[in-house]
């Protein structure tokens, strides 16, 4: 009987899935992350930690709320009553169990199914003797290229040329027991860079190392090489992937563990030493150390005859003699940690609560001295630097509260406080509400804020799912914020306003539709008035209300067992009403050919947009070979189509190609500076190989 339920529930798992497939509600996140950053992650931790979990399948008897919280599937409430009916209840005898645990539903339930188990705990000695025997060795080597030669190499003409060769190569060794047990190595080249010659005589690029051990009695975590830190909500150090707003609205919390390795291509965000987290009954500490070296432009003060540095420089890309002059020319130092309190609050109705206390100091080789630009005022200074904070949550009954109090140098403070709630269990809310002041600075700040990284900015955030019935769900947020000091592109205290619904139907396992509208409106520079300051008629710049209206469907539909169609089309207008409006469209059709029990699978995208300009740009998520993932930059008119092939070889080798080709209408250039292509095509072209033993 066991099995026909388990088959059955299977069944009715929407399996739209192609290798590594994600949730919609993710891929929209991540493509807000590159609309608001201006450039694609390099971080694949996600992906990775997904693959693991379907490896090695989490254990709800044993999972602690960081465990859970990682899988990014289910809400923090979900989380407090789960361990809360846990310790009512005893250990779970059955993965039904979970549709009895408040907040849990089916929806949700079916989504987990690939990454949880139900099982009997392996004592901490038998998993000890199995950590260096019984993981997987992967070996992992991808190259990618475009294919039409841009201005940079074309070692023809005169003046300032990449001096590698076009091809990227990423290198990666993993060794991985059940997250318990982890170390590699990462190799990057980046395209233009020098390879074994020049610059660049030991190979890659970029190298990067860790060895991280989890669960070893009290020691829970230890990093030693490259590792993110993760404190509070992210208002002093939050370096792993930190998604913001989107149609998810239970999803503006930060949840992570302390510590994480770190092993992808990215060069900038990450910590390079040793780190350690300790826990004794409900007390957990951390404490780390880092000493790295980091790109940034440097500049020689004649007058005052002092170095400084004026802009980091986060690309990682070493192509060019004036980038190689930059490479590593910043040496950063930076210690710091938390020390956190968990417990329980007293009844039936209580749930799990927490505090914790994070610092960090950090010390560079040279000054940081910003061009003088006013809305610079209050950016980063000095050679020198601290944050610290107090962080908090609990559960009580259906409420789960949230929040971090911060300050920095100077003393300049950052509030940002949440709450979840689950009003019934067919709706549920979020709010949040912060407050940082314009002086405030935090390196490696990341939290649920509107600007990329905490300060100047006070806004209310609030959100509301809505599930009527078995096959809707209705997602709505709204955001309200201003600014108090100057933004860059925005010569005076300004304010906006995001909102957002989002309407899913899903009436049974072959159809899953969803439509979104979001309305975003933002104060900025009137857009001709900076030719009249070039100009010299006019020196003030006035503020205008820059408006941008999205709207979306989605439509997935199962043919078979092996065959997926998706379809999506997309309209933006910016600035409707202004003196520079702008449309934009987008529209392409997904094929998915994943058999089963076949060694082999496949996707292709035919694509159109055309946008009259760079503000009505759209963005569309891609599905890549396995660990990576594309989100490119649309506007002017063009088409473009992908086709991305899997290949399993053996159970132990895989391989996958990837070629993509966008087409432009009315254009003979394509880009910019070194990355001009004389043309209307740019076709990339990537190849990966994966060995497991």
């Amino acid at each position: 009987m066991k099995k026909l339920l388990l088959i059955l529930f299977i069944s009715n798992y929407p399996l739209f899935a192609f290798s590594q497939d994600i949730p919609p509600t993710t891929e929209q996140q991540l493509e807000n992350l590159v609309d608001a950053d201006q450039v694609e992650t390099e971080d694949d931790s996600y992906l990775l930690q997904l693959e693991q979990f379907r490896k090695n399948p989490i254990n709800l008897n044993t999972a602690d709320e960081m465990e859970l919280g990682e899988l990014r599937i289910v809400t923090d409430l979900q989380i407090q009553n789960l361990l809360s009916y846990r310790k009512l209840f005893g250990k779970l005898i059955d993965i039904y169990e979970l549709q009895a645990v408040p907040s849990w539903d089916l929806i949700t339930i079916r989504k987990l199914l690939p990454f949880i188990t139900v099982a009997v705990p392996v004592s901490i000695k038998e998993e000890a003797g199995h950590r260096l025997r019984k993981g997987d060795h992967t070996v992992l080597l991808r190259g990618s290229q475009t294919l039409e030669q841009s201005k940079g190499f074309d070692k023809s003409a005169t003046g300032t040329k990449y001096l590698g060769s076009p091809q990227r190569i990423f290198f990666r060794y993993r060794y991985n027991y059940k997250n318990l047990l982890q170390f590699g190595i990462v190799a990057d080249k980046d395209a233009g860079e020098q390879f074994f010659k020049g610059a660049q005589k030991k190979g890659f690029d970029f190298y990067s190392f860790h060895l991280f051990a989890g669960r070893i009695g009290s020691i829970q975590a230890i990093a030693l090489g490259d590792f993110t830190v993760n404190m509070g909500q992210g208002l002093i150090q939050w370096q792993s992937l930190a998604v913001k707003k989107s149609s998810d609205i239970t999803g503006v919390k930060r949840q992570s563990q302390v510590l994480r390795p770190y092993n992808s291509a990215g060069e900038y965000n990450f910590h390079r030493g040793v780190g350690i987290t300790i826990k004794r009954a409900n007390i957990e500490a951390t404490a780390f150390g880092s000493i790295r070296k980091l790109n940034a432009n440097f500049t020689v003060d004649t007058v005052n005859h002092e170095d400084f540095i004026s802009s980091f420089l986060t690309s990682g890309n070493n192509r060019t003699t004036p980038e190689i002059a930059d490479r590593n020319r910043l040496k950063q130092t930076t210690f710091g940690g938390n020390i956190k309190y968990r417990a329980y609050l007293p009844g039936r109705l209580g749930g799990r609560w927490h505090i914790g206390i994070n610092a960090i100091y950090y010390r560079f080789s040279v000054p940081v001295n910003k061009t003088d630009d006013p809305y610079n005022t209050y950016a980063l200074n000095g050679n020198k630097g601290y944050n610290f904070s107090a962080d908090y949550s609990f559960t009580f009954r259906n409420f789960h509260f949230f929040g971090e109090a911060a300050a920095g140098k100077n003393f300049r403070k950052a509030f940002l406080n949440g709450l979840l709630i689950s009003v019934d269990p067919r709706v549920d809310l979020s709010v949040v509400y912060r407050t940082i002041d314009k002086e405030y600075q935090a390196i490696n700040g990341n939290a649920f804020t509107e600007n990329t990284s905490p300060g100047n900015e006070t806004g209310l955030y609030a959100g509301i799912t809505i599930r009527p019935a078995d096959a809707w769900r209705l997602d709505a947020y709204g955001d309200v914020y201003k600014f108090p000091w100057l933004r860059y592109l925005a010569d005076a205290p300004s304010y906006g306003k995001d909102f957002l619904v989002q309407l899913i139907y899903v009436p049974n396992k072959q159809v899953e539709v969803y439509i979104r509208h979001r309305n975003e409106t933002k104060q900025g520079n009137r857009p001709d008035n900076l030719l009249s300051r070039q100009a010299r008629t006019n020196i003030t710049n006035y503020l205008v209300q820059l408006s941008k209206q999205n709207w979306r469907m989605q439509v997935s539909y199962k043919i078979n067992a092996a065959i997926v169609l998706r379809n999506r089309v997309e309209i933006i207008w910016y600035d409707k009403r202004g003196d520079k409006s702008e449309n934009g469209f987008l529209s392409f059709f997904d094929l998915i050919y994943k058999p089963m029990m076949k060694p082999y699978s496949g996707l292709l995208r035919l694509q159109y947009f055309e946008t009259d300009g760079y503000n009505s740009r759209l963005y569309a998520y891609e599905n890549d070979v396995l660990y990576s993932y594309s989100i490119p930059v649309f506007y002017d008119k063009g088409y473009r189509y992908y086709l991305t092939l899997n290949y399993d070889i053996t159970k132990k080798l895989s391989c996958w190609l990837r070629w993509a080709q966008t087409i432009y209408r009315d254009k003979s250039l394509i880009g910019s500076g070194l990355d001009e292509i004389d043309g209307n095509k740019r076709t990339e072209v990537k190849l990966q190989l994966r060995i497991i033993f």
